[in-house]
């Protein structure tokens, strides 16, 4: 099997040059390190090893992404999609690599999460006491979150989740809501939908809970049933809306903690003839791009600029700036309407 050894022998160098010629190609002419890399794929060596070489300079040029949902929610949720763009943006401007991680269920079984070489990591979606997340600090590999934490040294790029809700509930309220159905998705692992009425207490991701306590704060009286309806898509919003119609006390009000099932909900009720903002409201979370052409009163954050905020403190350990809040805004659309008079 070809090695640097034979590589170096082949070309008549020493197994140090042939070794610059991956690591230090600055320290060879242009000419000596080509006919290096010729003998070197004539011998079929694909060159240094990458772990090693890692292992040898401490940096693998690579940050880890945690993921609660099956690799393929990545690339098929709008928000996760916008914010993996932000943070592969960041990524690109060093030369540095981005690995994906499923740790799907409580005990986040993935072996990547124990020899996988990254210099640092983030997370969508996971609870602060998640076994993946503990595996990583336990390696001492840095970690950059999306939820605000109390630890003095702790790194994340955030929204205040509590005060967004409070502008979604103080909405609702001057319109005269005071029955209201919240729906999220309480299972991560992207397997088969499931919708039921679930307790407010098993609202376990930071962020929903954080939403659902502000609308709870500006809407004092109010009748709230909480829906789990996972995992998070357009199918289970669907299905949440077809639950919660099917019941004889219907809300005035659907508020989803996400978009995408907003837009579920949303299907739901052009398939009964329903008319959003007139005979119920619903609202979303996020303000991805199909929520303007859907006319979804919904809560806008940047999802770009947090997954590229979040990637600039992942690479920049000497960055000083380690606890970032962003705005959001509050946008209304043709969904909400005065909540209908009751017979």
């Amino acid at each position: 099997m070809a090695n640097l050894k034979t590589v170096a022998e082949k070309v008549g160098v020493s197994v140090s040059t042939v070794s610059n010629a991956y690591n230090k190609p600055e320290q060879l002419s242009t000419e000596l390190r080509a006919k290096i890399l010729d003998a070197a794929q004539e011998l079929g060596y694909a060159g240094p090893d990458a772990a090693a070489r890692a292992l040898r300079s401490g940096k693998a040029h690579t940050i880890g992404v945690l993921l609660t949902e099956r690799l393929s929610y990545a690339f098929s949720d709008p928000y996760a999609v916008l914010m993996l763009s932000g943070l592969t943006a960041a990524c690109e401007e060093r030369g540095t690599g981005v690995l994906l991680m499923p740790v799907i269920g409580k005990e986040g079984h993935s072996l990547s999460l124990n020899n996988a070489a990254i210099d640092a990591a983030t997370a969508f979606c996971l609870h602060p006491g998640h076994e993946g997340l503990k595996r990583i600090k336990a390696r001492g590999i840095p970690f950059v979150g999306e939820d605000i934490s109390s630890e003095p040294d702790s790194s994340w790029v955030a929204i205040d989740e509590r005060a967004a809700g409070q502008s979604l509930g103080k909405y609702l309220h001057k319109l005269g809501h005071r029955n209201i159905a919240v729906v999220s998705s309480l299972r991560t692992d992207g397997g088969q939908i499931t919708t039921r009425l679930a307790e407010p207490s098993e609202l376990q991701n930071l962020d929903d809970w954080g939403r659902f306590s502000g609308i709870l704060d500006e809407m004092p009286g109010a009748t709230v049933q909480v829906v789990d309806s996972s995992p998070n898509s357009v199918d289970s919003g669907q299905a949440a809306a077809e639950l919660i119609l099917d019941r004889q006390d219907r809300p005035t009000a659907i508020v989803c903690l996400s978009d995408v099932q907003a837009l579920g909900v949303l299907r739901a009720f052009k398939v009964r003839g329903i008319i959003p903002g007139k005979d119920i409201s619903v609202t979303g979370f996020d303000d991805i791009p199909a929520a303007e052409a859907a006319g979804l009163t919904t809560v806008r954050q940047s999802a770009f600029e947090k997954g590229r905020l979040i990637g600039e403190l992942m690479l920049t350990p000497d960055n000083p700036h380690r606890q970032v809040i962003l705005p959001t805004e509050f946008i209304i659309r043709s969904s909400t309407g005065p909540a209908p008079l009751v017979p």
